[in-house]
């Protein structure tokens, strides 16, 4: 029997849990609260047990913000010594910061402005000398994109027309995770498209694409102070080395092929 275990069974694991489950495999996953069937994190007990049996283990939970990071303070020894032939963690390409929009690829250092996120980087990759880092830009796909913030009346557009940044689509994030599973290669993934652009141009075709007007310019200063971060960053992701190693190819390769997904 194949078995997967989830750490954080959220909006990309749940997805990658749901293609698993089509294989035939059985999944586990972990939340906070145990709902949905899911193991509480807090039941060490269950949660070990789950890790001995399991074939594939996949992480999705971020560190929280004081550095702690809950998986691998508390199963961090049994993950390590566990029999699981895969294990993979997401990552987020927050790590390389702000690099005036140039390119930027595994091989750049990790000086994102959240140090938590850069530890716990660093901390799976040491784990085990067969983990799989995969680290995702903005991620958007059905119920979480641009068309439904503009539908609702939410989005809008600022006036930082050289701000670009990378982002994917949950579907090739699930496209991503089973070709490393099918493949030996190990390491750090960059999981993004193929067409860095600026956040009004994907606003912009969201309207059109629902035949509305684009929404209105509005200030950095009505921003929250995490979207004010976000628009600080800029940044191109490169993607060659998961379409080399893992022989991935995107399904939605760019933001208006991944909304006509949606």
């Amino acid at each position: 029997m194949t078995a997967l275990l989830v750490f954080g069974l959220g909006y990309s694991a749940g997805a990658i849990a749901r293609r698993v489950e089509s294989r035939g495999w059985t999944v586990t996953g972990t939340t906070r609260d145990g709902r949905n069937g899911t193991l509480p994190f807090a039941d060490q007990s269950a949660v070990l047990a789950a890790i001995r049996s399991a074939t594939h283990i996949l992480c999705s939970v971020p560190p929280e913000s004081d550095g702690h990071d809950p998986v691998l303070a508390t199963y961090g020894e049994a993950l390590a010594l566990a029999p699981a032939r895969w294990v993979g963690y997401l990552s987020s390409t927050g790590v390389y910061g702000d690099t005036g929009g140039a390119w930027v690829d595994e091989s750049a250092p990790l000086k994102g402005r959240r140090a938590a996120r850069n530890a716990a980087d660093l901390a799976w990759q040491a784990l085990r000398g067969d983990v799989r880092v995969f680290r995702l830009p903005g991620i958007y796909g059905p119920g979480r994109s641009a068309l439904d913030r503009v539908r609702e009346g939410k989005a809008h557009r600022v006036d930082l027309p050289d701000q670009i940044f990378s982002r994917i689509h949950v579907d090739d994030i699930v496209g991503a995770v089973m070709a490393s599973i099918d493949s030996p290669a190990r390491g750090v993934f960059n999981i993004a498209d193929d067409l860095p652009a600026s956040q009004n141009d994907v606003v912009e075709a969201a309207a059109s694409m629902l035949g509305l007007p684009a929404p209105s310019f509005v200030g950095l200063d009505c921003l929250s102070p995490m979207a004010r971060a976000f628009y600080a960053e800029n940044r191109r992701v490169a993607n060659g080395r998961a379409k080399r190693l893992l022989g991935w190819s995107l399904r939605f390769p760019d933001y208006r092929s991944g909304l006509r997904g949606c």
